[in-house]
Order: C-alpha cells, then structure tokens, then sequence
C-alpha cells in the first residue's frame, strides 16, 4: 500500500524502514532566531546579528538549542518567544520567532524575568585558574572575588551555583554546565583590558571601592592603629609611614607604599571624575 502522495510527501523524509513500515521525519519544522549584543560573539559569522532559521529535527528545549549554537545559557538574560518571556526550559515549536537578549544595564527588566529570580548584575565573583591578575585588580576595588589557583571545574561550578557568584572565566564550555547562572566569558587575553571588560560589562563603575578587599585572600581591609602592629613592620616602614590598614582575615597588612600609589592611578584612570 502506499504512504500517500503530493505536498505531504514532499514535507517528509524516507529516513529506514523497520518491520516492514517506513519511518517518517518531517524536516520543514524551523524556528526563528535573533540573538543581540554581545551574545553573537559566540555565533557563527552568518548567524551575526541576523534573524536565521533553525531546524527542529527533535523535540527540544530553547535553552538547548541556545547552547548548541555555541552561545553559554550564563550570558542569557531574557528569551522572548513571539514576544512572550519564556524560561529554559521551553519546548522550541514551529513556527516561534525567538530573540535571545544578554544582561541588561540601565533598565528595569524585573517583569520580564523567567530564567532567574533577579537580574544578573550581582558583584561578587569566582575566577578560574587563568585570571589570577583580574582577581588582584577586583580586590583591589573591593569586589568580593575569590580565586585560587588550583581550582577545577567542578569546585569553580560548585561555588557559582551554591554561593550565588558570577563565574568569570576563559572556558566557554564551563559556562554551559546546568549548574551554573550566572556567568561571563572574559574576551580578552590581558588583564588590565580583563578589567575594563567587567567593569564596563556589569556597570560597575559606581560600585568600586578602592581597597576595600585583601589582594592575598579577599578579607575586608579596614585601618588599624599603628601601635597595634608596630611590631611586625620592617624598620623602614615604621619610620616613614603613620597609616595602615589591615585585613580581618589573614591579617595582612597594607600601607601606602609604591604599590599603593600605583593603584591610586589605576582608580584615577577608571574614576576620572
């Protein structure tokens, strides 16, 4: 007997038969997409911010299809479906024109909100092994940063999801784990340039507190009295200097040295005003 004949068959693919019965996949089921921003770093040249189709060969959800795409769910804020705001875990259909938006600044976008309970701009951080520099710097500016260097993927993960950080990191795939929220993929190689990327990727310009974190294990740093710590300062360091900080929990202790006098710089150049 046969399977029919016309459009019908034309919307269909032979793809093996089994027992005897011929097994039918359509193949004209497509989907729309548009992702903005940043996010087409992570596309192919000619998926760059153009709406394409993709196909829909099974049945999946619209946080696989953003991933299999290249893009990491942690840099995704708001999915639209037909204008609608969806969560992950949406089931892709034929036919949806979807357009995939990354962290939003300078605006309110609580009510769209499904993918997580509140907008991603939360300054506290883990970085992976390869961003030892960014992290002095974001203690520097007293952002609540943790680093070591010999973190693996799963501790770095595990920190993310179970304390609510912005996992900072050069690995794109590490992005993609389903435990992970939030997230970025540092673009650039050097550290310096690392830095303008998260401040000006999580607008936090207005956040910085200069030296308000310890650069060795990301205590709080707040001034001590000389005569409390007199006696664990080198010679030359007691003579000249009258002012010291130190952190609460390592207590390293800091002063106004060359050191200091540089990053002074470094917060004038990002803080003209």
């Amino acid at each position: 007997m046969g399977v029919g004949s016309g459009q019908h068959d034309r919307d269909q693919l032979n793809v093996g038969s089994s027992f005897g019965y011929t097994v039918m996949v359509n193949t004209h089921q497509r989907a729309q997409f548009r992702f903005y921003e940043e996010l087409n770093d992570f596309l192919e040249p000619d998926k760059r911010k153009v709406a394409f189709d993709y196909p829909l060969q099974r049945r999946a959800s619209v946080k696989d299809i953003i991933e299999a795409l290249g893009v990491p769910h942690t840099e995704v804020e708001v999915i639209l479906v037909n204008g609608v705001s969806v969560e992950f875990g949406y089931i892709v259909e034929n036919g949806d024109r979807i357009s995939v938006y990354p962290m939003f600044e300078g605006l309110d976008i609580r009510p769209l909100l499904k993918l997580r309970d509140s907008p991603l701009r939360q300054p506290r951080f883990v970085l992976d092994c390869h961003l030892g520099r960014l992290a002095r710097y974001l203690r520097h500016l007293g952002f609540d940063t943790l680093y070591r260097n010999d973190y693996v993927d799963d501790q770095l993960a595990a920190i993310s999801a179970d304390e609510h950080r912005i996992l900072l990191t050069r690995d794109r795939d590490l992005l993609k784990r389903r435990i992970i929220s939030h997230g970025y993929w540092v673009r650039s190689h050097e550290p310096r340039k690392q830095l303008d990327e998260v401040l000006t990727r999580f607008d936090l310009y207005a956040d910085i507190n200069p030296f308000g974190r310890c650069t060795r294990c990301n205590g709080i740093v707040a001034a001590v009295d000389k005569q409390e710590i007199v006696d664990r300062l080198e010679p030359g360091t007691r003579r000249y200097y009258e002012e010291f900080w130190q952190c609460d929990s390592c207590g390293q202790i800091y002063w106004e040295g060359s050191h200091f006098k540089k990053m002074q710089l470094l917060i004038q150049e990002l803080c003209p005003s």
